[in-house]
């Protein structure tokens, strides 16, 4: 039986994320037993540097649940909103629109408050409905993968808290990629995971648990196993995870952020983000017809979504424009699939995305930058 070739592609799509080697051959190291001491010696200091990247000390107690950020996102659910409470999602994109669907399956009184694609949270609008709606708790996401835009997250905390509701954040696609100075956030839990801005394999939802949401998640019942915040919290204080986890992920984890904290440096790791979107303004406003879609102030360090001009078809971006890039050697992201769909049903302008998180670096986005240029004028 002939075995398939594999094309070595460089990842600019939004997730899973272009590794780097060091951090693939990190997989290699010693196998461990997830109860015993040698366990310590990889999660303490994956714990302390969790920390050190989120920008918070202990208030927080990081967490690692076997899955992805979705596992994260649902345990806060399951754990936080209790029988008979109501749980407002506030959503700016397909991903704010998970976090609703995540209540709903678990049977959670819920209601989902939509902003139109490429546009933040309008704070006038949530304090509206807010006031009308009087929710126990609030979920939302922060950097929203979809569309490229970046909500304002102390800002929407605060409102949240004004209004006496426990605020649930979605960082997926951003934590490892700005600061997020989460002590003095505003969040009662933040969900993220390894795929994204840390530049790892996917295999773990992290989630960040405040003091507050802990003492909450002991009074909720009906948590399930794998969702329940105190069975993850009695483990992490012994720096474990709940169940068995994939042993070369956690060993690639503590190299990697200790590369990142130890080596880059965090200030130097997120100035990199924000130039690189910079790096990808500068180069949409150089192209003709084409447009960023998050407005100005509310674009993403992490991830670029780009309008396209006007006739530019969904084909044309996946079977054009993507299969020419992986001629060059790199993977394209034609956009978020149920977002053009949308876009075209609408008879808008598609878009496509530039992912631009973990360990792209500016030389690396230029190459390929120059390579999409070319497929695109093309069309």
């Amino acid at each position: 039986m002939s075995k398939p070739t594999f094309a070595p592609l460089k990842l600019f799509i939004t997730g899973p994320t272009y590794i780097r080697q060091d951090v693939k051959e990190a997989a290699l190291l010693p196998e461990f037993g997830h109860r015993d001491a040698e366990n310590d010696l990889r999660c303490v200091p994956i714990r302390e540097n969790l920390r050190k990247l989120a920008g918070c000390g202990d208030d927080f107690e990081p967490i690692l649940c076997l899955g992805s950020g979705s596992t994260a996102m649902e345990t806060s659910v399951r754990s936080l909103v209790a029988d008979g409470e109501t749980i407002l999602n506030v959503s700016v994109g397909a991903f704010g629109d998970l976090y609703y669907n995540l209540a709903a399956s678990n049977g959670k009184k819920c209601e989902n408050l939509k902003f139109d694609y490429g546009t933040a949270v309008d704070l006038n609008v949530l304090e509206d409905k807010l006031k009308e709606l009087k929710p126990e708790v609030v979920s939302f996401t922060h950097n929203e993968t979809s569309t490229g835009v970046v909500n304002d997250m102390k800002a929407v905390c605060g409102l949240v808290r004004r209004h006496g509701a426990m605020p649930l954040v979605d960082g997926v696609s951003i934590y490892g990629g700005a600061p997020l100075d989460l002590s003095d956030s505003g969040a009662a839990m933040y969900s993220t995971a390894t795929q994204k801005s840390l530049g790892l394999p996917a295999g773990f939802g992290i989630g960040f648990v405040s003091k507050e949401a802990e003492e909450k998640a002991e009074r909720v019942t009906n948590k399930g196993h794998h969702h329940d915040l105190t069975k993850h919290l009695d483990k992490a204080r012994k720096n474990q995870t709940l169940t068995t986890p994939n042993t070369c992920l956690i060993n690639q984890m503590w190299y990697q952020l200790d590369r990142i904290v130890n080596e880059e440096g965090i200030e130097n790791r997120f100035a990199r983000h924000a130039a690189m979107r910079g790096q990808v303004e500068k180069w949409v406003a150089g192209l003709d017809g084409f447009d960023m879609f998050a407005p100005e102030g509310y674009r993403s360090p992490t991830v670029s979504t780009v309008l396209c001009p006007e006739g530019v078809t969904v084909a044309q971006l996946k079977n054009g424009v993507k299969e020419a890039l992986r001629g060059e050697g790199y993977l394209m992201d034609p956009g978020y699939g149920k977002l053009n769909a949308a876009l075209e049903g609408a008879g808008r302008r598609l878009v496509f995305r530039v992912g631009h998180m973990g360990d792209i670096t500016p030389d690396m986005l230029a190459a390929y930058l120059g390579k999409l240029e070319e497929a695109l004028r093309k069309l």
